[in-house]
């Protein structure tokens, strides 16, 4: 069993412990915060963002590590980082002056404990692979659940997840399009970018209601297009008549519906022959040299 594989079937546990944690400097109600994070850590930050907010519980923005505008005033400023190296978040907390910082990270032997004002320890969540998965959905468990934005039984809808079939067809179709809504969004990104980076396949991602507006001309039958969370009224069966298979999820919750994706990318990439392990072209960590 691959590494990644390993780490798609430990989620129900860590996202288990993850609720039960209580840490300080996570963001609190009425504080306007940025979030920082560099790929999949930047997606987990948007989908935060979006649920924060649009739960009324204070302006919340995400930013790449390396667009944040530092400038701007914020409460707080929350960074996302499993290796606890990635150049542009520690250069991002560095430019940040006079404003509390928090870093959620899954290695405390690394720089970001010196950069960050508060830590959050999720080391039990760390990963072997190159590819992300379980470090980042335990992230945003934790946060979901700091929140008060997630269901008790959330660990077994991740179980669930684990054992449902894939979607017919999914392994041998073509092309993928991801498709969320609101906080969602995020997780349809996330969902893509596993799917690309594991198997190096055709895969694209946008707000639901933006798939009338052009990538709807990609739909066709022997491709995919996926939604995390419900579909907006009557964009299902819009897809349905490209000939697409559309994938729904509606039973689990979005962030069990992405362990199901994760699924799907270890699965493409082992019935291609690539190692899901080692994507082509991508480190753990990406650690710029110094000018």
């Amino acid at each position: 069993m691959s590494h990644v594989a390993a780490e798609i079937a430990s989620q129900p546990e860590c996202w288990s412990r993850a609720l039960e944690l209580n840490p300080e400097g996570l963001p609190q109600p009425g504080e306007r915060v940025a979030v920082l994070g560099c790929g999949t850590s930047l997606y987990i930050a948007q989908a935060y963002a979006a649920l924060r907010e649009e739960s009324g519980l204070g302006e919340t923005d995400a930013f790449a590590a390396s667009a944040h505008p530092h400038t701007r005033r914020y409460d707080r400023v929350l960074a996302i980082t499993r290796s606890g190296t990635t150049t542009e978040v520690l250069e991002a907390l560095h430019r940040t002056s006079g404003t509390p910082t928090t870093a959620i990270t899954g290695d405390l032997d690394t720089p970001i404990t010196g950069a960050a004002d508060t830590v959050v320890d999720l080391s039990f969540a760390d990963e072997k692979s190159v590819v992300q998965t379980r470090f980042a959905t335990t992230t945003l468990a934790l946060l979901r659940g700091h929140l008060g934005l997630v269901a008790t039984d959330l660990p077994e809808h991740a179980a669930r997840a684990l054992r449902q079939d894939l979607p017919e067809g999914a392994v041998g179709a073509e092309q993928f399009t991801f498709l969320g809504t609101g906080w969602t969004t995020g997780l349809a990104h996330e969902a893509a970018l596993k799917v690309r980076e594991a198997s190096g396949s055709w895969t694209e991602s946008y707000p639901a209601m933006e798939y009338r507006h052009g990538p709807v001309s990609i739909s066709a039958p022997g491709r995919v297009v996926w939604f995390l969370g419900e579909p907006p009224a009557g964009l299902l069966a819009q897809v349905e008549a490209t000939g697409a298979t559309a994938v729904t999820g509606s039973d689990l919750d979005p962030m069990a519906e992405l362990i199901r994706a994760q699924r799907l990318a270890v699965a493409l990439a082992e019935a291609r022959g690539v190692d899901p392990d080692q994507p082509r072209n991508l480190t753990r960590s990406i650690i710029l040299a110094q000018p």
